[in-house]
């Protein structure tokens, strides 16, 4: 069976993971966990970066310093992971979502300022696929609004909107190393926080509301409970893992391109045909391979087209149920205006396998019975 997904490994992590343990600091914010904040800082040129257990805590995080107070209103897609609503639902928040666009499966920027009304206080946006949602638009009604943008930038370590690395463009960035993602720790993720004022409450926030960090950094001579927090610091064990995968980021980046342009250039003749629909990047943006998805005509040939698949010992997926339709959805949140696209094109959607490592010969057996599948 060819796998929809393996977890990257470069092959030096064991020793990076041995070095942590020698060391006798393997709870977090050891030598590991700095090297992987300072890199991340200076290869995307963010203010501050702080590793977290998960993208979920980072998403945690953010909501929890944007200030949100029981009955305030976020603004996101439905067409995204439960962490996403369930950061804004932890903070207090309402959710409204809004349609995606079908281009990109991101949200709808044309839709989002019908969307406000006197209780928003944050748009969280998702870039699909490691696809930049249409930010100069997303920020300038943010800005006119004054509203907080946080990007849920789970999927798009390595690209870019405009020049911009993804996740250091609104008020807080939020990665993940899930073992799913392009770079990984097994379970964790890294907060982008783009404003320093933010930088001293995030820390604490992180240190289960502690002034531990000050206290290693010699300027308090103890440290002590100061605020709200929670334990939001990975294993210094993980960030060794990730290192070893930081180093190594182009080279995993150029492979997992070289299997995304090989499906491009496969399925080209498909969707000029009008078989099926590929990814779309806008001018502007640099992806970075997180997926590689075709939308089929509809639900019942996308199931055809996965069954067919796995009987040819490939493992083929779909992603989301729209949230909106989910039963927290309806409870923690609504939609606002009408589902065009959401719902329709999610049902549309299959993702291909795609991850670092995976051989030609592999890729090669993926495009043949996805071309024999539409008669190709």
């Amino acid at each position: 069976m060819i796998p929809f997904n393996v977890p990257p490994c470069v092959g030096d992590e064991l020793d990076y993971v041995k070095q942590a343990i020698d060391s006798h600091k393997i709870c977090g914010d050891g030598a590991f966990t700095k090297k992987c904040n300072a890199w991340l800082e200076e290869r995307f040129g963010a203010q501050k970066v702080l590793l977290t257990t998960s993208g979920t805590t980072a998403l945690d995080m953010a909501m929890l310093l944007c200030g949100l107070q029981p009955g305030d209103e976020v603004i996101l897609p439905s067409y995204t992971f439960s962490s996403t609503a369930t950061s804004a639902v932890l903070a207090g928040a309402k959710l409204v979502f809004v349609d995606v666009r079908p281009d990109t499966m991101n949200i709808d920027e044309t839709k989002i300022e019908a969307a406000i009304t006197d209780r928003t206080k944050v748009i969280m946006v998702v870039h699909y696929a490691g696809v930049a949602c249409e930010m100069d638009t997303i920020l300038d009604i943010a800005r006119r609004h004054g509203l907080k943008v946080v990007e849920d930038a789970a999927q798009g370590v390595m690209s870019s909107y405009k020049g911009r690395a993804l996740g250091t463009i609104g008020d807080f960035g939020c990665y993940s190393f899930h073992e799913t993602k392009n770079y990984s720790m097994g379970e964790g993720g890294a907060l982008v926080i783009n404003d320093p004022a933010c930088n001293e409450r995030a820390e604490i926030l992180r240190e289960k509301g502690t002034n531990r960090a000050k206290f290693f950094r010699g300027q308090v001579d103890k440290y002590t409970w100061v605020d709200f927090g929670d334990s939001y610091l990975p294993s210094e064990l993980n960030a060794a893992y990730l290192w070893a995968q930081l180093l190594h980021a182009d080279e995993i980046n150029d492979d997992r391109m070289r299997t995304w342009n090989a499906y491009r250039e496969a399925f080209q003749p498909l969707a000029d045909a009008g078989k099926v629909e590929l990814p779309v990047i806008p001018e502007g943006c640099v992806h970075n391979a997180h997926m590689f998805y075709i939308k089929c005509k509809d639900l019942e040939e996308r199931t055809a087209l996965i069954r067919y698949l796995k009987e040819h010992d490939i493992l083929a997926v779909f992603h989301y149920i729209p949230l909106h339709s989910a039963p927290a959805g309806r409870k923690f949140g609504r939609f606002d205006g009408e589902d065009l696209y959401t719902t329709k094109e999610s049902e549309r959607l299959v993702r291909l396998p795609l991850y670092y490592g995976l051989t030609e010969t592999d890729r090669a057996q993926v495009i043949r019975h996805v071309l024999a599948f539409y008669g190709a």
